[in-house]
This record gives structure tokens, C-alpha cells and sequence, in this order.
């Protein structure tokens, strides 16, 4: 029985999503209205059957300390387990991670007593659903000491991340992090017949990248991380054992989002409201797990929702809501109007006596105000939209911040706790 233990990497500052990073890790970051991004990867490792899991975090790790704990208690009469291990300075390191494979490094001695046979590297920001014992199955069926998920790309997308080249047997024969030289980038172009082996079959995605998921032998990870200037797993690690070990690609053509920018958590967040979207949170046999919050279910009093997810214990008095997520405890008032947005609700429904003290202070309560208009945007949550408030739209090429909010590439975040006062214009 192969002892695998699963990690998940908490990522650094989480500066390309700022400012939904302000007060949260990355893997904390609200998604799909319910959900946090850690999510992801907890529940593909208990679907697979993986159920020692550690996340390692080193900012803002507090909102995600406390999801986990509420969301991830494993039966009481099992071994598994999901712990946070925040960064620590000991007697041995003083200093905090200096990257993916230094992370892993300074949490070796908490590893090691599980006896792990196997090591999964996950990352906490991305969005996908994969069964990571089809992948140990491949690993153990060449005899790898450590396989890469890779993914099929486009080219525009090459200098986003570490690409790599196979031979016919799968094995990475060269591995580029984040190219961006013409020369290097045409020279690791997949050749067309080792694409179809993948099953991929459109012509656009010839170029094989590193999903960040990575399946070591526990003797290969002990001599890969023995060198203690290498502390990245893609720009150093792999790259290095090229040349010494036998390292293979495992094929994954199903939908993989990276979630690293405020444009692609909008626009992941925003497919999810198709009719047929490329991710569903549900898929028998292997959901997504989250917090349960015994929430009421969510009243609607007139208005108009189209193409849109609302999501439990929220109120809507007579709104309009288009191609939008309603996030838990929205509550959204006569006459607003909210298209193509994300609100991510609040933390908690306020009491009679939380609404008197805002009137008090003159502040607006937590939701969307009456009249109000938001378009292409963010809404972190127990925002305080006042009445009458313009957010949006705007041009993709638009950059600009003010109090409470950013827009980034066009799209508009209020941040978690803001206040935006009523008749203001963003």
C-alpha cells in the first residue's frame, strides 16, 4: 500500500491578487460564492483516496487557519488528517520560506514521522478537478522518481510558466521556467504526434506546461531538497534532476485554471454561471467539500435574476441581477442592480442593534444599497455599498485605486470591510 502524503503549497503574498490578499492568504481567497480556493486541492486529495494532508502558509494564514478547522475534521476513527503548518523559525531555521521547495524543506521533520513512501506538491490557487491516483498509477507504471501534471497551452500563455519538453514516452527531456526568449520558447514547441498521445488535439495548444503538481519518491525528494540554495521546485528543482533522475509528464487535458491574477479568479468565477460551465462544483463521486454553515435558505422579494448563482442565507428586494455570483449573506436592496460581478457577501448577518449603531456613525449597512449599480466587478466581503452608488464599467486597459477599492485591468474591487459612501462614483 503506497503511503502518500499529500502538501499543499499556501503561496507567497499574493501581490497579483491584492487586494484580495490584504487580510487572507491566496488559498483562503472566496470562490464560486461558498467555497475558498483551498478547497480545491483538500477535497481532490480525499476524493483520491489521499488523506494526510498538510497546507503550508506563511501570510495572512489566520481566515484559513479557521476554514480548515471547521470544514476539514476527518473521522474521528481514520488516521487522515488536514493540518496548517505556518511558517516557524527554529533553533535550525531562522528564516522564513524562500520558496516552493524551501517551504517543504523547513517541514521536513514533521513529514518524515508519517513514513511517507510518496510526497504530492499541490498549489493552493488553482482551479481543477483530477483523480491524483490515475497519477500515482502512471508514476509507479514507468518507474519515475518524479512526475510533473502538465497541461497543454497556447502560445501567449508560455511566459506564464514553466514549460517543458517530452520524448515519446513521456520522460521531460528539457524544462524552461517562464521563457521569454523567441528562440528558447519556439525550441520547446511539442512536436504534433507526442501532442495527440496527450489527446490533445487542437493545433493552437502545442506547448506543454507544469500544472505546479509535482509526485516525488520520498528517497528523490530527501536528495532533491539536500541542497539547500535551491529553494523552487520549478526554476531550480526540477530543471536540476532532469540531468540525474528519471522525471515524467502525466498528461491532464481536462479544464486547470490558475487562479494568480485579479482577471483570471474574475473571469474563472464568472464561468461558473453558464448553463454548462467548464467547472462544476459538483460531480458525482467527487465533489468539492467545504464549511457547512447551516444557513437558511435565501428569500427573494421580486426583481429579475438571470444566468446567475445565489448562494444561501441572502436576502434580494426587488433587484436585478445578471450573470452574477450572490455570495453567502448578500443582501442586496430595491432597485439595485448587479451584472456581470462577483459579491462574495459577508461573514455575518448584522443584528437590529448593529443596524442602529451604523445609522448612528452614518455609514451604510453591509450589502448593496437601493439604486445602486455595479458592473464587471469584485465586491469582497462585508463591503458597505451605500445608495445610489456607480461601480463600473470599465476598459480593460483602465488602472487606478481610491479609498476602499481598486481597479485592475478594468475590473473593479471593493475591498473586504470598505466603505462606499452613498452617490459615489467609481
Amino acid at each position: 500500500m503506497r503511503n502518500v502524503l499529500g502538501i499543499i503549497l499556501g503561496g507567497g503574498q499574493g501581490k497579483r491578487l491584492y487586494p484580495l490578499t490584504k487580510y487572507r492568504s491566496k488559498p483562503a481567497v472566496p470562490l464560486g460564492g461558498k467555497y475558498r480556493l483551498i478547497d480545491i486541492p483538500v477535497s481532490n486529495c480525499i476524493n483520491s483516496r489521499i488523506d494526510k494532508i498538510f497546507v503550508l502558509t506563511q501570510f495572512n494564514s489566520a481566515s484559513l487557519n479557521r476554514h480548515v478547522n471547521f470544514a476539514f475534521k476527518l473521522d474521528l476513527f481514520r488516521e487522515g488528517f488536514v493540518d496548517i503548518l505556518a511558517a516557524e523559525q527554529t533553533v535550525e531555521n531562522t528564516d522564513w520560506f524562500q520558496g516552493t521547495a524551501d517551504a517543504v524543506r523547513k517541514n521536513m521533520r514533521h513529514f518524515r514521522r508519517y513514513r511517507p513512501t510518496h510526497y504530492l506538491i499541490l498549489a493552493g490557487d488553482h482551479i481543477y478537478r483530477m483523480d491524483y491516483q490515475k497519477m500515482l498509477e502512471h508514476h509507479l507504471e514507468h518507474n519515475a522518481d518524479v512526475t510533473v501534471a502538465v497541461t497543454p497551452v497556447i502560445r501567449r500563455k508560455v511566459s506564464e510558466f514553466g514549460i517543458l519538453k517530452v520524448n515519446s514516452e513521456c520522460r521531460i527531456t528539457e524544462f524552461v521556467e517562464k521563457p521569454k526568449d523567441d528562440e528558447v520558447i519556439e525550441s520547446l514547441r511539442c512536436p504534433g504526434k507526442i501532442l495527440r498521445t496527450y489527446g490533445v488535439t487542437s493545433r493552437e495548444k502545442c506547448f506543454l506546461a507544469s500544472m505546479g503538481i509535482y509526485l516525488f519518491k520520498n528517497k528523490m525528494m530527501e536528495e532533491a531538497l539536500a541542497n539547500q540554495s535551491l529553494t523552487d521546485f520549478g526554476s531550480q528543482i526540477i530543471p536540476q534532476l532532469i540531468k540525474k533522475a528519471r522525471i515524467f509528464g502525466y498528461p491532464f487535458s481536462d479544464y486547470w485554471e490558475d487562479i494568480g491574477t485579479i482577471d483570471a479568479f474574475y473571469r474563472a468565477n464568472l464561468n461558473l454561471v453558464s448553463a454548462n460551465p467548464p467547472f462544476d462544483f459538483f460531480a458525482e463521486g467527487h465533489s468539492i467539500y467545504t464549511n457547512p454553515r447551516f444557513l437558511p435558505g435565501s428569500k427573494v422579494h421580486g426583481g429579475q435574476m438571470t444566468d446567475s448563482i445565489l448562494t444561501e442565507g441572502c436576502t434580494v428586494k426587488n433587484a436585478s441581477i445578471t450573470r452574477s455570483i450572490v455570495g453567502l449573506r448578500s443582501i442586496i436592496n430595491d432597485r439595485a442592480v448587479i451584472e456581470d460581478s462577483y459579491l462574495m457577501g459577508a461573514d455575518y448577518i448584522q443584528t437590529e442593534a448593529e443596524f442602529e449603531e451604523d445609522l448612528k456613525l452614518g455609514i451604510p449597512h453591509i450589502g448593496v444599497g437601493k439604486n445602486s449599480r455595479i458592473v464587471k466587478a469584485i465586491i469582497d466581503k462585508n463591503a458597505r455599498i451605500g445608495q445610489d452608488v456607480k461601480i463600473g464599467p470599465h476598459a480593460p486597459e483602465e488602472n487606478f485605486s481610491g479609498p476602499g477599492y481598486m481597479v485592475k485591468n478594468g475590473i473593479t474591487v471593493v475591498e473586504k470591510d470598505a466603505v462606499i459612501a452613498e452617490g459615489m462614483v467609481i
